[in-house]
């Protein structure tokens, strides 16, 4: 039964994940300062879940068991929610850099 509620958690800190870098990165029409507001409180709920499916993960198969237990940052969730943090903070932060200074140099007919 757990290994049922760890995959069930793992599936749903991924699409947590693919939600966030949704609204990160695929907004049509928003400018960069409403989606970095719209990613930070993705981020609260996406680091929620992860963690919390991070305590799940804790949880041993057995009743005994005489190996102490991982930490919660060691995890399979929350390593995957910090790596996919970090890159998509880095690709946000590339993508704001490269829209504001170099796009209007190659396309000179921009929209706004």
């Amino acid at each position: 039964m757990i290994q049922i509620a760890k995959f069930l958690s793992l599936a749903l800190s991924i699409l947590v994940l693919c939600a966030l870098m949704g609204h990160a990165f695929f907004v049509p029409g928003s400018g960069w300062g409403d989606r970095l507001r719209d990613g930070i409180g993705m981020l609260g709920l996406a680091a929620s879940v992860c963690f919390a499916s991070g305590l799940i993960f804790e949880i041993p198969d057995r009743k005994f068991d005489p190996e102490p237990s991982t930490r919660l940052t060691q995890t399979l969730p929350v390593r995957l929610f910090f790596w996919a943090v970090g890159l998509m903070a880095v690709l946000f932060v590339a993508s704001w850099f490269l829209a504001n200074y170099f796009v209007p140099l190659i396309w000179k007919n921009q929209p706004y």
